[in-house]
């Protein structure tokens, strides 16, 4: 009996690995906690697109959106750790939410393996062409002489755009009043029909009327400047030291999922990540491609964690 059981175990483990060294055998689900259209499910297309082809197995993605990335997120937590689950996590679903819901169902730490976090973008600060200042420096100094009289727009509560703001404030040591709207394009509209004096939205929505001279740009809150806008420097640099706020897209798997699965993930994505074409695919719309170890990834999410956490305690931020 004793060599019976020791040949079940044996034969068990054996086909366990051949599962693993075989991977992947069946179509992969990867859930984007945000609608169609949105920059977790552009980005989740690109990627898995080009995976389908690596792995030979269909990338399948599937929209979850809804409480801020949160149900998606939930979904994904829960899913069996056997690699055939990813999901394509961002800075709201996977840092910022920890600080904005009280009862979050998931832990983005304890309950994810990072694979790897596959690009970032800048939000830009923009203001109304109207507006008398040039630089960071001109509209602190405007926002101190007249403390609660300018507003800033975002397209939420607790969106990156917000917290961009909230950030601002806090570090720049200003009183600018938020003013949330239905959506990133609505906050930018809001800005060029001067309802409003300025906004951080992200890159896209923004840039063509940047572009144009509908908009101002004064700074981009990377803590680098964007390669493709050389010419706008940063808010740090600008006259708020320390100051950073960026979106970014990563690829994860709930935990438990076995370390060669994630190897051969890790490797076959930041390889796509970081080919020319993706490069300059993302660069045109409005991301920087990143590709990172499994640690760097996991580091990036504690950071944002920590820190979005305290400005949104401090703003008193509030879920839409």
């Amino acid at each position: 009996m004793r060599r019976i059981a020791i040949f079940i175990v044996l034969l068990a483990l054996s086909q366990h690995a051949l599962a693993q060294s075989a991977y992947p055998v069946k179509v992969i689900r990867m859930i984007v906690p945000s609608a169609p259209g949105s920059g977790p499910d552009t980005m989740a297309r690109a990627i898995g697109q080009q995976l389908t082809g690596i792995l030979g197995q269909p990338i399948v993605v599937e929209n979850r959106g809804g409480a801020g990335g949160s149900i998606g997120g939930e979904a994904a937590a829960k899913a069996p750790p056997d690699g055939y689950t990813l999901i394509m996590a961002s800075a709201g679903s996977h840092a910022v939410n920890v600080g904005l819901y009280p009862k979050l169902a998931y832990d983005p730490i304890r309950d994810f393996a990072p694979i790897s976090l596959v690009s970032s973008a800048p939000n830009i600060l923009i203001i109304h062409p109207s507006l008398p200042v040039k630089s960071v420096k001109d509209l602190i100094a405007l926002a101190k002489a007249k403390p609660g009289t300018l507003s800033f727009a975002s397209g939420g509560n607790g969106s990156t755009a917000h917290l961009s703001g909230e950030l601002f404030k806090m570090l720049a040591n200003v009183n600018v009043v938020h003013v949330p709207f239905k959506g990133a394009p609505g906050a930018v509209l809001a800005v060029m029909s001067g309802e409003v004096e300025l906004a951080f939205p992200n890159l896209p929505p923004a840039l063509p009327q940047v572009r144009t001279g509908k908009l101002r740009a004064i700074a981009v809150t990377t803590s680098k400047r964007f390669a493709a806008l050389p010419q706008i420097p940063t808010v740090a640099e600008s006259g708020v030291p320390g100051y950073e706020a960026r979106a970014w897209f990563g690829v994860l798997a709930p935990t438990g999922i076995p370390p060669s699965i994630v190897t051969r993930l890790n490797t076959e994505i930041v390889k796509i990540a970081r080919s020319k074409d993706m490069r300059e695919r993302l660069l045109a719309d409005g991301a920087e491609a990143i590709g990172s170890t499994p640690e760097e990834f996991a580091v990036v999410m504690k950071t944002d964690i920590a820190k979005w956490a305290k400005v949104i305690k401090a703003s008193g931020a509030k879920p839409d």
